[in-house]
């Protein structure tokens, strides 16, 4: 299987990753023992990058790899690891605030490594920018952590097309994270373009749509359990029915094509560029196994004008984040 580059003349990586949020409680309970069955499952398909961050579950998902990585040393011979800091708890009130400070930066990036029990991680993000910081400072500062061997490589979450031009004219930025998917084309509108054209990988989350691009999404008594869907627009009525029925010809079709609609959702990001690189989070080794199906299927042109037909650009109802969930990542057009 072709591998990608996570940045130019970073590591190679599988064409697909692991999302570590799933190995907190964000989308539902779960365990060390089903998060390490994960892992498990990824080492034997070769699936060999994990992002996670400080902030997924208060440590809990580092914790969780690195305690898969103390009971398997060599296993971190074979994965590569991102983690972010950046944002924080805010103390005088609700919601977070944050904080791209050295200080704050140095000081996160030190109890990750902790936590996960390694020397050194092979990316580190700022997770949201702080508006109050120069771009260019903030990237000094990351720039000083790879002089002092704490991260490889250094990227940014959620930046647009043109914080990341000046990012990576003070220093290389290996990726940017961003939400990516057949539900939200927004990166289309320039980071996909940037990003190839800096040689920076970008890193796709919830790229199955938080499940709306899969054989079995959410139901709707499901979302009512979980905080974040709950009071996502996607998943409100009407737009939660609206969706839910748009999507029903791309299962059809999946079927047709003898493929998970997950699978399906996953090669169609890879036809998007060799820089993309898709970090599904799952708590499932069935739904694990489907997204595999993705990695290894090479849509034809054919293929991909269908699916086009099926869920043109701007097809789904109601915006990605609510208001309160848009504190933090750059608007761009």
């Amino acid at each position: 299987m072709k591998t990608r580059t996570l940045g130019k003349n970073g590591p190679q990586v599988h064409p697909l990753g692991i999302g570590a949020m799933s190995f907190s409680n964000f989308y539902g309970p779960t365990n060390e023992t089903e998060s390490h069955a994960i892992l498990d499952a990824a080492r034997r398909a070769g699936v060999n990058h994990i992002d996670t961050s400080n902030v997924y579950g208060m440590g809990t998902s580092e914790t969780v790899i690195g305690t898969y990585l103390a009971a398997h040393p060599q296993a971190r011979d074979h994965f590569t690891i991102a983690t972010k800091g950046g944002i924080t708890r805010n103390p005088d009130g609700p919601g977070n605030i944050f904080n791209n400070s050295a200080q704050h930066l140095q000081a996160e990036l030190e109890g990750s490594l902790k936590r996960l029990g390694v020397e050194a991680v092979d990316l580190y993000y700022v997770h949201r920018r702080d508006p109050a910081l120069p771009i260019e400072d903030v990237t000094e500062t990351m720039a000083a952590l790879v002089k002092a061997g704490k991260t490889k490589a250094i990227g940014f979450s959620e930046i647009a097309p043109s914080s990341l031009r000046r990012a990576h004219a003070v220093h290389p930025v290996a990726a940017v994270q961003s939400e990516y998917s057949l539900s939200t084309r927004a990166p289309e509108l320039g980071l996909v373009q940037t990003c190839a054209a800096l040689g920076t990988a970008l890193v796709a989350f919830s790229p199955v749509g938080r499940s709306l691009l899969t054989d079995r999404p959410h139901s709707l008594e499901a979302v009512q359990k979980l905080p974040f869907l709950a009071s996502n627009p996607r998943f409100t009525e009407p737009n939660y029915s609206a969706n839910i029925a748009a999507v029903n010809a791309l299962q059809s079709l999946a079927k047709e094509m003898r493929i998970s609609t997950a699978g399906l959702a996953i090669a169609w990001l890879l036809a998007q560029g060799d820089h993309v690189i898709p970090i599904p989070g799952t708590r499932s080794l069935t739904h694990f196994s489907q997204l595999l199906e993705g990695a290894s299927r090479r849509l034809t042109a054919a293929e991909l004008e269908e699916i086009e037909k099926i869920l043109p650009v701007g097809w789904a109802h109601g915006d990605r984040y609510a208001a309160a969930q848009w504190n933090g990542p750059e608007k761009y057009c």
